[in-house]
């Protein structure tokens, strides 16, 4: 573990390092950015999809309350700065968050900005709208199981009623997955033309092609954004865009779409690239359809999550560069995950022969064997990063009498496939928005969570999620978040394979653009990205 505590601290001091120095450049405007995707986005709504397909070419159309600073590279609550707030201050209680809003702030269609949009954007996630307002989906509604209600002093001012202390929730309000939506426009129209406050306006979505965006002259943020446009295009395959990466035809990649072996030719080929590799907070993991037999039964889920080999993942996807852990981002990426230590007594982790073994009795208890091996189709998202793991999973499961058939599903379909449980086990890739218990644990693991693709659900566990979120003492609260991540693998809630640790890489004439370094939802504001040339 020493070596890749020493890896992710490198990793995050060249995430530092693209922090251009205050002065040493004169900044330039005009010039549109040009970065490929991998996919076209399911739609234009933040608040509706549960990728960063969306939020990562859509957060430069928004703003939110607050935001991660852009030029910090670890997201936390010191980190946070005014947006669209210019302050906020608790009660004594510490159940009421009072946001002062900013004046003369317009919509892209030219309507003011008022507390009512803001009222607005949180009783649609709280599903209190009439039905033309509703959210189609809501993945995020899970994180405001604490908000109790949002109301408007005047144009101006806003607050935020808590049922009970919960210090991480202005961290919420700075994701990227927060933007502040227009109440005179519906969601339909949001999917599909989004309205926002933020520096850029969409133009257009061509699918399978490109998603623009221009310049919005009336940012309200003084000299921002220095970019004319921002210009996306949707590009299939990894190794082929990555090439014109390379070949000088895009400025930037996609998010954090270089992984390990890719970034090495990257920098063979094109070594003035800028390529800090980071941890994601996007871990790698087994997705179980708890109703679907024979996976109903509790000894095969246990054996599944037993037969994996994590070291020969990371070896085999990262050349040993991803990170082993739980469900929250193992240290020092991360701040609530599992340490060595704790890790290393968390059952079906440590010796793979001896777990491998406990699985084949499992499963023979379950009445499957060498001469009766269970037939499963396991599902994965058709974009290389889950196809990959997914491959050499289902090599792992045939360890313990599992014979597995690959089927990939549409990149723009995946959640909503496993969000209907329409799969029997998968392979996913789990993003957490923000490194805070209260993200991971009650969009992932909280019952009935729209985010919960396996079904679990342990009301006793999620009692101790609430006991965590309210404490004041952060250290107190990491021990507990310990105890409940190490119930979540000993229950194979949804067994976690790995972290990632990739890169973004853009050319050097890109400025002003960070890459973070325990988020990949959070840094795609844009608005001081500049080209110098």
């Amino acid at each position: 573990m020493t070596m890749l505590k020493a890896k992710t601290r490198l990793a995050m001091a060249a995430a530092m390092l693209a922090i251009p120095l205050g002065g040493a450049l004169a900044m330039k405007d005009g010039g549109t950015l040009k970065i490929y995707h991998r996919g076209t986005p399911p739609s234009g709504s933040i608040h509706e999809e549960a990728t960063n397909s969306t939020v990562s070419p859509y957060m430069g159309v928004f703003n939110n309350l607050v935001m991660f600073d852009q030029q910090v590279a670890q997201n936390s609550l010191e980190s946070i700065v005014p947006d669209l707030a210019t302050d906020w201050s608790w009660d004594e209680s510490k159940t009421k968050l009072t946001f002062n809003l900013r004046s003369g702030v317009n919509w892209h269609d030219g309507k003011p900005f008022t507390a009512a949009d803001v009222v607005c954007t949180w009783k649609q996630l709280l599903g209190d709208v009439p039905r033309k307002m509703k959210l189609r989906k809501n993945p995020r509604k899970s994180w405001y199981w604490n908000l109790k209600g949002v109301e408007a002093s005047g144009d101006n001012q806003v607050s935020f009623a808590l049922g009970q202390p919960q210090p991480a929730f202005l961290a919420l309000l700075a994701s990227g997955y927060s933007p502040v939506y227009p109440c005179h426009v519906d969601p339909k129209t949001m999917r599909t033309n989004p309205v926002g406050t933020g520096p850029f306006k969409f133009v257009e979505l061509k699918q399978n092609e490109h998603v623009k965006f221009v310049k919005n002259e009336n940012y309200w943020k003084p000299g921002k954004p220095h970019l004319d446009a921002i210009d996306w295009t949707i590009i299939r395959s990894r190794s082929t865009r990555v090439l014109a990466f390379i070949a000088g035809e895009f400025d930037m990649t996609y998010n954090t779409d270089v992984t390990v072996p890719l970034r090495k030719d990257v920098l063979q080929q094109k070594p003035d690239a800028i390529c800090p590799l980071v941890p994601t907070n996007v871990s790698t993991n087994l997705i179980v359809n708890r109703d679907a037999p024979p996976f109903n039964d509790e000894r095969i889920r246990r054996a599944m999550g037993l037969s994996l080999d994590r070291q020969a993942f990371v070896d085999i996807i990262s050349e040993g560069n991803n990170f082993i852990g739980g469900a929250m981002l193992p240290p020092p990426g991360g701040v609530w995950g599992l340490p060595p230590e704790e890790l290393a007594t968390t059952q079906g982790y440590g010796d793979v022969a001896a777990n491998r073994e406990k699985a084949r009795e499992l499963m023979k208890q379950a009445g499957f064997g060498p001469d009766n091996r269970v037939k499963v189709t396991v599902s994965t998202r058709n974009i290389a990063i889950y196809r990959d793991p997914a491959v050499i999973l289902i090599d792992h499961l045939k360890e313990i009498y599992i014979d597995a058939e690959l089927k990939v599903i549409e990149t723009s379909n995946w959640h909503a496939t496993v969000a209907k449980k329409d799969y029997q086990v998968g392979l996913n890739l789990t993003g957490v928005g923000v490194d805070d218990p209260d993200v991971n644990f009650f969009e992932n693991y909280a019952c009935g969570s729209q985010r919960n693709y396996t079904g679990y659900c342990n009301k006793e566990l999620q009692t101790l999620f609430e006991k965590q979120s309210s404490m004041a003492d952060q250290e107190a609260r990491k021990k507990l978040v310990w105890q409940i991540d190490q119930k979540l693998q000993e229950d194979v809630a949804r067994p976690i394979i790995y972290h990632g640790n990739n890169a973004t890489c853009w050319q050097p004439y890109v400025k002003g653009y960070v890459s973070m370094t325990n988020s990949v939802y959070n840094g795609w504001r844009l608005e001081d990205v500049w080209l110098d040339k």
